[in-house]
């Protein structure tokens, strides 16, 4: 669903690098939104004093300090959404019935909060258009 090209930004060859992992994806012949969306990666700007990337959505990291990955992760996870046509969403659901087992089936459940004042829990999803349609026709409450 994505291709995320990680580069170690201090290696004096980077450039080359690049050029020769582009190729090699070109002559796979993926399909071009693959390419389209990669996302470009630059790792070590710890190494390099006040580091901006100059190429443009390029995204600067220090995968030993932490810097940037989060906004990687965000990166990461808004692409994947999109090739997929997915969304996170936060739906409420009634602890005595189904719709917990059967979001645990047919969707990723990212979190869950239960409030056992009233036996219902919040719950974090990742789901499809489709699947979310089905969902609200089961349990329209």
């Amino acid at each position: 669903d994505l291709i995320v090209h990680v580069r170690d930004i201090t290696h004096p060859e980077t450039i080359l690098q690049k050029a020769t992992v582009l190729s090699v994806l070109k002559n796979l012949n993926l399909p071009s939104h693959l390419l389209d969306s990669m996302v470009e990666v630059h790792n070590k700007v710890d190494l390099i004093e006040r580091y901006k990337p100059t190429e443009e959505n390029a995204l600067a990291i220090s995968a030993l300090h932490g810097h940037g990955l989060e906004e990687l992760k965000e990166e990461i996870e808004k692409k994947i959404l999109t090739a997929t046509g997915k969304k996170i969403l936060t739906v409420n659901v009634n602890l005595e019935g189904p719709q917990l087992s059967w979001l645990y089936k047919e969707a990723t459940v990212q979190e869950v909060e239960v409030m056992p004042e009233d036996g219902t829990a919040r719950v974090k999803v990742i789901i499809g258009s489709s699947a979310f349609g089905r969902y609200k026709n089961l349990f329209p409450n």
